[in-house]
């Protein structure tokens, strides 16, 4: 199978090569801005020319583009670990651009396994960039241990250390350095990073939660941006706070955590060393005396709720704690325009937290502004948008279909879409279709795969179903030998079970009957058991204009001699404009039995606008025991995909 596999792709055109000869000879014309754009083009298709890709490199270093020169000599190195003079290219690019450790690294690596040229080079390179390390770690070690109190050799040494990739040494000064001053927050931002290249994945995390919760903008987003993407669990924030116990946004959101967890004696607890250790902080004030008016301890919390009361802590949280007590709200005057401002920033604010990816910052601004202005659908329509992406489907179903009440044509439209796609997994029953028919140049005839489908939506890790699926052609309403029968000319009834998707992946299984619409000589009855199961994977993956799409199957069909067959369809193409994309095809079909009509790989280029598709394959059958045609074929597909549900 793979010698026929590396025929085929040694025999397949690059699907680039018209990009990557217009970049020549704009490389030649020196023209290095349309060359650079158009080897990118190229690599955005054909991503392992590695020769394609040096050159881009050595383009953008007469751009004078240091930067992105460095990152494609990096993705060649990857690519080509035996190109050591491109090795040291990326190495010294590395050490110039400011990456001093990853150029040691990269010397230290070569030295020792390069040419011999190379490693005379990497040797001397790696001297100089050693030497002065060690001797800056050694006179600043010198400085910490005369003075602890030290500040700046602590921070100096830590750099040093980091350069040297000494993380232990690093780790130990950072943390030294942050003792002494923990209004330095760029120190837990190095003590994150340092902790997590020692493997010390628990207390990286704090670390950097910790940074996250700061007063200072700059810190906090480069510390979201190292953080996993989901929200941090409670024992992180935990550790966070042990490490920043002077933080009281931090202690506030842990408690506040495991309110939301319904540990609210735990929360009562974060909440009882805020209020200790910063009275003036009202809003845990009066948290904490709601908690205790929740278990009804009222003499404990009115002098939490008093002292709220007292301090004017504003309209909002004042009726609050007003209503808390039961007592009557304030008659008061508030002015439109600071709420106008307030709303304004809320909205902005929202806004740039969402494109930033930062969703829960998004979804507290969201609230702030529909409290201000209920009627607003914009917001309306990003709070189902943002609890959406958060995962919380529930509640952004119940925002998508208050925002369908827009007045905004555009608006509705797009909230009915979104309530309409997430309705779908809330429905007790759900109803799909899906259809391709297609023609084939090399069979001369027309077919079409069809399912329907009701699905029991359930909490159950397996949910079942009832299929009715459509395989048949043209071509096979025409009494003919048993072997021109291209299709299962079946309409298949039957009931499943179905896993639930998990990241791109499900089971499956059913048993039904295929009832065949012509009486074909290869069968003895018109209805025959049927018996399925499979294995399905999707994954789509997008890089700017670029994506790459894999389909594969894993199938059992009981009709074909109980057999398994796998079916593997890929496609690696770049997106033209909104509803048209072209692509190459990378396709592979094999079976348990060997089967001649049954193994096959395929390669060739293909386009897609909107529903429609036209795809030419060079093809090859991967065994051709029994097959009364030739071992390789050439066709041509048009076909449409049709879908919805409900």
């Amino acid at each position: 199978m793979l010698p026929v596999l590396a025929l085929l792709a040694s025999s397949a055109v690059d699907p680039a090569y018209g990009t990557f000869d217009a970049a020549y000879a704009s490389l030649r014309a020196r023209e290095f801005d349309e060359a650079a754009a158009l080897f990118r083009a190229g690599l955005a298709i054909s991503p392992h020319r590695v020769d394609v890709r040096k050159d881009l490199a050595y383009t953008l270093l007469k751009m004078g583009d240091t930067i992105a020169a460095r990152d494609h000599f990096a993705e060649v190195v990857r690519r080509s670990p035996s190109d050591f003079f491109t090795w040291l290219e990326y190495a010294f690019l590395a050490y110039e651009t400011g990456r001093k450790r990853e150029a040691r690294l990269v010397f230290q690596r070569v030295a020792g396994t390069g040419d011999a040229a190379s490693r005379a080079t990497a040797a001397k390179a790696f001297r100089d960039i050693d030497v002065p390390l060690a001797e800056g770690i050694a006179r600043w070690s010198r400085a910490a241990a005369q003075d602890a109190s030290n500040f700046s050799a602590h921070q100096e040494l830590a750099r040093l250390a980091e350069e040297r990739n000494d993380f232990a040494l690093a780790a130990r000064h950072l943390e030294a350095a942050w003792r002494l001053k923990p209004a330095e927050r760029v120190t837990l931002l190095d003590l994150g990073r340092a902790y997590k290249e020692l493997g010390q994945q628990e207390r990286s995390i704090a670390a950097l939660v910790a940074a996250s919760r700061g007063a200072q903008p700059r810190i906090a987003e480069a510390a979201r941006a190292l953080l996993p993407d989901r929200y941090p669990y409670v024992y992180e924030f935990r550790l966070a706070v042990e490490l920043d116990p002077a933080n009281t946004g931090l202690r506030r959101e842990l408690a506040y955590l495991l309110l939301e967890m319904n540990l609210p004696r735990e929360a009562e607890s974060e909440f009882e060393k805020i209020a200790g250790g910063q009275p003036d902080d009202l809003l845990s004030q009066a948290q904490l005396g709601f908690l205790k008016l929740r278990r009804r301890d009222r003499s404990a919390a009115l002098p939490h709720l008093q002292h709220v009361l007292d301090a004017d802590a504003g309209d909002d949280l004042t009726d609050r704690v007003l209503m808390a007590l039961e007592r009557p709200r304030r008659l008061r005057q508030r002015p439109d325009t600071p709420r106008r401002d307030l709303l304004a920033e809320a909205r902005r604010m929202a806004e740039k937290s969402y494109e930033a990816g930062y969703l829960q910052d998004a979804l507290r601004y969201l609230n702030i502004a529909h409290e201000h202005d209920p009627l607003d659908f914009g917001v309306i329509l990003r709070l189902g948008q943002t609890n959406n992406l958060l995962h919380n489907d529930r509640e952004a179903l119940d925002w998508f279909s208050v925002a369908r009440k827009a007045s905004d044509p555009e608006l509705r439209k797009e909230a009915d879409r979104a309530w309409r796609n997430l309705r779908h997994q809330y429905s007790r029953v759900r109803a799909s279709f899906w259809a391709f028919p297609f023609y084939s140049m090399r069979w001369g005839d027309a077919f079409s795969y069809a399912q329907g489908k009701l699905e029991l939506n359930s909490a159950l890790p397996v949910r079942p179903y009832l299929s009715v699926r459509f395989i048949g052609d043209l071509r096979g309403s025409v009494k003919q030998p048993v072997s021109a029968y291209l299709s299962e000319t079946a309409i298949i009834p039957g009931i499943g079970l179905a896993t639930k998707s998990y990241r791109g992946a499900l089971v499956w299984g059913e048993a039904g009957a295929a009832i065949s619409y012509l009486r074909r000589h290869d069968q003895a009855s018109r209805v025959r058991p049927d018996y399925r199961a499979g294995l399905s994977y999707t994954h789509a993956r997008r890089a700017g204009r670029g994506f790459l799409e894999t389909n594969d199957d894993l199938l059992y069909v009981s009709r074909f001699g109980n057999t398994a067959l796998l079916y593997s369809q890929n496609r690696l193409g770049r997106t033209l404009a909104d509803d048209l994309r072209v692509y190459w095809n990378f396709h592979l079909t094999a079976d348990a039995k060997s089967q001649y009509w049954a193994n096959t790989a395929e390669t060739g280029p293909g386009v897609r606008w909107k529903a429609f598709s036209v795809d030419m394959v060079r093809g090859a059958h991967l065994t051709n025991a029994g097959n009364p045609r030739r071992p390789n074929y050439t066709d041509v597909r048009a076909g449409m995909w049709y879908a919805f549900r409900r």
